[in-house]
């Protein structure tokens, strides 16, 4: 491949990814209204399927730092989303789990939001969508991958 189609492709990469992302996020925000933050929904939504987590675990699975996690933490304590529940044997770790509310509110949002994702994927073919994830999920795998090599160096 010449080096101006790879600049080219580099482009347009960025450019729709950008935009996507954009996007994306909104509609999201859009979607799921303005109880909570589309952070608070991947936060509910990671521990509605965990059933059960630290916040260090958050951390690390969303690659922010411990900080970040707290705020939000706070934030939905403070919403009566989720609980905090101490170890019995080590004081220092707290489980999260969600409560009642949380877990209302999580389908609630979560319900919009597959209405969302399903009205974008009908545009499509069958074919395509899956395609498209698996290659998604490649390009998932490749950023992993390289995080981990720039992480050993």
């Amino acid at each position: 491949m010449k080096e101006q189609q790879i600049e080219d492709l580099i482009n347009r990469y960025i450019s729709v990814s950008f935009s996507v992302t954009k996007k994306g996020e909104n509609l999201i925000k859009d979607s799921i209204g303005e109880e909570i933050t589309n952070d608070q929904h991947y936060t509910l939504r990671y521990i509605h399927q965990a059933k059960t987590c630290t916040s260090t675990e958050l951390a690390e699975v969303f690659e922010v730092k411990k900080s970040a996690i707290t705020a939000i933490m706070n934030r939905l304590t403070d919403k009566e989303l989720i609980k905090r529940t101490r170890d019995e044997n080590d004081r220092r770790v707290i489980y999260l789990t969600l409560t009642e509310k949380g877990e209302a509110l999580y389908k609630k949002t979560e319900d919009k939001i597959c209405n969302l994702v399903g009205s974008i994927l009908t545009s499509f073919e069958e074919s395509e969508i899956v395609a498209f994830i698996e290659t998604y999920e490649k390009l998932n795998s490749l950023l992993k991958n390289l995080k981990n090599c720039n992480l050993e160096e």
